[in-house]
């Protein structure tokens, strides 16, 4: 099952597809990446009052993208039902030291997803 619009009614029969057949958030899309695999990135400083799937501990810090999952819906809005505002979504990994200061052991790294709107160049 796919999401048509953000706003569609659920109809019963509806919501006994999505159960038997889950949902799918990846979107069909040509929409250019806007990173690479080995850009270092720098999560957004940001505060929605809204939703948002970035974690407090991540932002401001520095990674690198090691991976391109694709173009999925953007559950930042999706979660307000404004739209699916398809983008890319990486994995994007963070030393331990970068996130936990320099007790943290310099071996151990996080790896996270974060998509286009939660990333920028450092």
């Amino acid at each position: 099952m796919t999401i048509e619009t953000p706003n569609q009614c659920m109809t019963a029969q509806a919501a006994r597809t999505l159960l038997d057949e889950g949902l799918s958030c990846q979107a069909e899309s040509d929409l250019p990446a806007q990173f690479q695999v080995g850009d270092q990135v720098k999560a957004k400083v940001m505060h929605p009052k809204a939703y948002t799937r970035l974690p407090r501990y991540i932002r401001g810090k520095v990674g690198e993208i090691v991976k391109d999952h694709g173009v999925y819906v953007f559950p930042d809005t999706m979660g307000q039902r404004l739209s699916s505002k398809p983008q890319h979504v990486y994995s994007v990994r963070f030393a331990a030291q970068e996130l936990w200061g320099q007790e943290a052991s310099p071996k151990d790294s996080l790896y996270i997803d974060l998509f286009d709107d939660h990333l920028e160049f450092p």
